[in-house]
């Protein structure tokens, strides 16, 4: 008699952990609110940090760690000294191997580098990648710290229980 209770407690442990997941994180959209943890691989083409901006919020983005871009050289996320990105990479004539970002699946491409202040023109999510044509032969990874400061006009800016007018943060660091 007691198996059954025990079983049925425990179905209803875990139905109610389900259910206090926020649905945007069901859906693999994050809260600005939210904590996680997240590298940007160099090997990988554009990467969803989960992150859902806003038109007219403002993108506070720092980046440390590296990653090969160039045979035998490694580079931070800033890109390589030298060499300049051609032509027919996702972002022409900046640092190769740099940090690039885009918001939204058609945004256009734009340098992020070790740090960067960038407010959003429109919405969608927050994706990142190398600025590479051929990412099959990179190695390593950026890790990536990320503040979002809620637009201030026609939206009302999600708030942590206990802030005043402090910005909404988001902090991405490094993990996994």
């Amino acid at each position: 008699m007691k198996r059954p209770i025990v079983l049925v407690l425990l179905a209803l442990v875990a139905l109610s952990g389900w259910c206090s997941i926020p649905p945007q994180e069901k859906d693999g959209q994050l809260d600005h609110a939210s904590l996680q943890t997240i590298r940007i691989y160099a090997y990988r083409d554009w990467q969803s940090t989960g992150i859902l901006v806003h038109e007219g919020e403002v993108l506070n983005i720092e980046a440390e760690g590296t990653w090969l871009y160039t045979p035998g050289e490694y580079n931070g996320p800033e890109g390589h000294r030298r060499y300049s990105a051609p032509s027919f990479y996702p972002l022409p004539s900046v640092p190769g191997g740099a940090l690039i970002g885009r918001i939204g699946e058609e945004g256009q491409p734009r340098y992020v580098g070790k740090d960067t202040r960038w407010q959003a023109e429109h919405g969608g999510l927050l994706y990142l990648r190398i600025d590479d044509d051929i990412l099959s032969d990179n190695e390593g990874a950026v890790m990536v710290e990320i503040e979002v400061d809620p637009a201030r006009a026609g939206q009302e800016p999600v708030r942590r229980q206990g802030d005043d007018d402090a910005p909404v943060q988001t902090r991405i660091s490094p993990g996994n």
